[in-house]
């Protein structure tokens, strides 16, 4: 089992019941999320639900939530037994980031990727910065901070899920 937390920054209030739909049959039971106003999109929602289940249910979540037009979110995954933690990102325009990250959150970039991304500058003559830049989701967060920042203060649910 491990922890993990769902963001959803923005959602139109038609898609709301189909995001909770989508999570429940993911974790195996009813939730129930808090939905409220988002004042970076008006018209649209935000909510946040804490949730605890089995490694890779941030995978999952994300895999689910993916590709619906109008839908912003992340999904972060603690670490477990055998598992780096991880957070996933989604914007409309941007589609989806994933990326193992620390004990703080920090984004966490394997060797082989720098690796690639030293020789694709080298070979193409890209800068350095931008390519680590990709490799960070450096554009998701500057997409996604306006929707976090407006959101703070939204109410948080828990959710435990056995089995």
């Amino acid at each position: 089992m491990t922890n993990g937390v769902l963001h959803v920054h923005s959602a139109p209030p038609a898609l709301c019941p189909h995001v909770e739909w989508a999570v429940a049959g993911i974790v195996g039971m009813p939730v129930n999320f808090a939905w409220s106003g988002q004042p970076a999109a008006p018209g649209t929602l935000c909510a946040e639900l804490d949730w605890q289940a089995r490694a890779g249910t941030a995978g999952a979540i994300t895999s689910a939530l993916a590709g619906w037009n109008r839908l912003r979110f992340e999904v972060t995954e603690d670490s477990s037994p055998g598992c780096d933690a991880v957070r996933y990102c989604y914007t409309p325009e941007l589609g989806t980031f994933s990326a193992s990250t620390s004990a703080n959150g920090d984004i966490m970039v394997p060797e082989d990727r720098l690796r690639a991304v030293m020789s694709l500058c080298a070979a193409t003559g890209s800068p350095l910065e931008t390519e680590v830049s990709r490799l960070l989701g450096t554009a998701w967060d500057n997409e996604l901070e306006p929707f976090r920042r407006a959101a703070d203060g939204a109410p948080v649910r828990w959710l435990n899920a056995t089995g």
